[in-house]
């Protein structure tokens, strides 16, 4: 068991309800060409910090952080690392809406109105992001996708207990499982959230030991990351479709979550139910914040990719200075479900 012998300085906020953990200060050097390289250090050498701040009893099982780090895109303006209950994802859209905001008001780029724009490196790619700034003041954000699309569509699956679905399966910076909540015999407001993340373990699961997936671009991004369920409304745009979205262990989102607005837009342009330039609003059903996506770029090739635009809004809600005792059993943190 690693012992935790420095102090942590972190700046913490939130979009739509999905907590981010901005790392500032008393990480070691993290060493790696690439980011990718880098994600793969973190979490080979210094998983113990990982689990010191997303864990209790500093954190808790639904917690989620981001970690600076030197980028190589020679476009970026910053670099981040994401962490969560089970390890490093490749994105996430709600910490792009949090860290926009946390760029301009840290002076990391140079404040411009009526937006200033963030380059943002993330495991993915370069993610675009937009910070709309008034008064010197930073407000909503918006940012540009990297390259998504729907993976498998219409895919038919044995799931012990909730028997043959059907799901598809789409890349917004990662993979998620997508299907109606009805699909397993729920419904919002009448399902309990540990029956969604049972339900939701079941079916990635059971993806994972009868579905190969490949990333068009690394490896290392070809994996599955989350289970959405929807209330099915993929086609009426003139009011929010609602979803709930799991991640890593059974992890569940706060917000619409971003990733998952930009996979599901994919999906839905791949099945001719929402067109390129028409806004859908996303919404979180526990939280009710909302996202809008709207796809502005068709990206032809072996296989059709669309870029998706998502706007949110993210608010501070405080810092932190994280230490820990020689003495402290717990230390190193724990999880309870």
């Amino acid at each position: 068991m690693a012992k935790i012998n420095t102090t942590i300085r972190t700046v913490e906020m939130h979009t739509g309800g999905g907590p981010l953990r901005i790392i500032e200060s008393g990480y070691p050097k993290i060493v790696g060409e690439t980011i990718l390289k880098k994600r793969a250090y973190v979490r080979d050498n210094l998983d113990h910090l990982r689990k010191f701040l997303m864990f209790e009893p500093r954190g808790h099982y639904d917690m989620y952080g981001a970690l600076p780090v030197t980028p190589d895109h020679p476009d970026a303006d910053s670099a981040f690392l994401f962490l969560h209950n089970e390890g490093y994802s490749t994105m996430c859209g709600h910490a792009m809406i949090a860290l926009g905001r946390y760029c301009v008001d840290k002076k990391l780029v140079k404040y411009q109105e009526p937006e200033t724009k963030v380059n943002i490196q993330c495991p993915c790619g370069l993610v675009e992001t937009f910070v709309s700034c008034s008064n010197g003041t930073s407000d909503s954000v918006r940012f540009v996708s990297v390259p998504a699309f729907a993976y498998k569509v219409g895919l038919n699956i044995t799931v012990p207990k909730y028997g043959n679905l059907t799901i598809d399966i789409s890349y917004g910076g990662a993979y998620y499982i997508i299907l109606p909540i009805s699909s397993v015999g729920f419904a919002f407001g009448e399902t309990s959230i540990t029956d969604v993340k049972v339900a939701a373990k079941a079916i990635k699961m059971a993806c994972m030991e009868n579905i190969k997936i490949d990333h068009p671009e690394d490896p290392d991004l070809a994996f599955f990351y989350g289970v959405i369920f929807t209330d099915g409304n993929d086609v009426n745009h003139s009011v929010p479709s609602a979803n709930i979205v799991e991640f890593a262990n059974e992890q569940i989102d706060r917000s619409p979550c971003g990733s998952g607005v930009t996979a599901r837009m994919a999906l839905m342009f791949a099945k001719n139910q929402v067109k390129l330039g028409e806004k859908k609003t996303i919404s979180n059903f526990l939280t009710k914040s909302s996202f809008t996506g709207v796809i502005t770029k068709v990206v032809d090739g072996e296989m059709v990719k669309v870029v998706v635009e998502v706007r949110g809004k993210a608010y501070y809600t405080g810092t932190c200075c994280f230490t820990a005792e020689e003495n402290d059993p717990q230390q190193n943190g724990f999880l309870i479900e």
